[in-house]
């Protein structure tokens, strides 16, 4: 068995769904259930005796050496964090809380653990933390690409959160031994992404008529990682890197928000046409997020040089599965649209621009 934290969120979920894709091994998935964590995302494992879910807290240390006592996985794999940058900057103190305090409850819990078990099994195990290039801060349009060497930059309370729970994962490595690893993603998009994120925001906003706001000048550059081709090389990573090693993963797909805007419109256009004009009618520039980094771009040749892994898909093949998946998914948008999102979303975008629509 293995223990999946935040295994009800965005990446957390698809990488269960796709676990089981491939082999029978039981998941402990453990997950707070915010806002942000759904089960709607694991329906298809409601009746699965491979997938047992447990509803709790990572600050909660006691809790989780029960779990680690009672169900003895041979590794951890930690995606339980807050996420999104404009909610780091409206309430910081839940990034602190989660990123921070939560990945060093959870590490010690497992180091408990670790110590107890045999030598054989103590060999083997792992504890996987999945973290973000932004972690390394911005680029300029002409710096080559973040590698693993690359400094860490943070410059917002999510960023800064996720960069010093890496540094809590590399000093549990170097001071105590403890087999951890880490990997450092750019943005992933797919399915069961929550519509806060840009890539989901503008697929629903847009079939729902209502304005695709863009922060600034919407040139701001990412690098686009498909969900599933993350899953693989966690996976890869999990399977055969050796204990304290970091990787990047990339999908080597720069592009600037604007673009990533224009091609899902022009996407909707061909798959679920207005009834005149182009989806691309509903654009509309708002103030951009205070600190908004411009680039990120990831060097992920280490994991490709070492572990064999390279992403399967292309942004337009990810891009298109990711737009089918929503036109075909209208239920679960409808579940996840609280009355808390749409407080969140008011909150956020009314703010930076008269007229905008939000998301109802």
């Amino acid at each position: 068995m293995i223990l999946v934290t935040g295994g009800a969120g965005f990446i957390g979920s698809n990488f269960v769904l796709d676990w089981f894709d491939r082999c029978d091994e039981p998941v402990l998935n453990f997950d707070k259930l915010t806002y942000a964590g759904n089960l709607d995302n694991l329906a298809a494992l409601r009746d699965d005796s491979r997938h047992l879910f447990v509803q709790g807290d990572i600050c909660n240390t006691e809790q989780i050496a029960a779990l680690l006592a009672q169900h003895k996985p041979r590794a951890i794999v930690h995606f339980a964090a807050e996420s999104h940058v404009d909610r780091s900057i409206h309430s910081p103190a839940a990034f602190i809380a989660t990123n921070i305090n939560g990945t060093f409850s959870l590490l010690e819990a497992a180091r408990a653990y670790w110590g107890t078990m045999p030598d054989m099994e103590k060999s083997a195990f792992r504890f996987l933390h999945v973290s973000t290039d932004e972690v390394y801060g911005t680029l300029e349009p002409d710096d080559m690409p973040f590698t693993e060497a690359a400094p860490y930059a943070p410059n917002s309370p999510y960023s800064a959160s996720k960069a010093a729970s890496d540094h809590l994962v590399r000093s549990y490595h170097h001071t105590y031994g403890f087999p951890t690893l880490t990997t450092n993603c750019s943005n992933n998009y797919g399915p069961y992404h929550f519509p806060e994120k840009l890539i989901p925001l503008v697929i629903i906003n847009a079939l729902a008529g209502k304005s695709l706001p863009i922060y600034g000048d919407g040139l701001q550059i990412r690098d686009w990682l498909y969900v599933r081709d993350h899953c693989a090389a966690i996976r890869q990573v999990l399977q055969t890197a050796k204990p304290g090693q970091i990787y990047n993963i990339g999908g080597w797909n720069e592009t600037t928000n604007i673009d990533v805007v224009h091609l899902l419109c022009d996407m909707l256009d061909g798959l679920a046409p207005r009834t005149s004009g182009s989806y691309r009618d509903q654009i509309t520039y708002v103030a951009d997020r205070p600190g908004h980094d411009r680039r990120y771009a990831i060097d992920a040749k280490k994991i490709e040089r070492e572990l064999g892994w390279r992403p399967a898909e292309t942004f337009e093949s990810g891009l298109k599965k990711t737009v089918q998946w929503y036109l075909t998914h209208e239920d679960w948008i409808n579940n996840v649209q609280s009355g808390a999102y749409r407080k969140w979303m008011d909150k956020n975008y009314k703010q930076r621009g008269d007229g905008i629509q939000i998301i109802s």
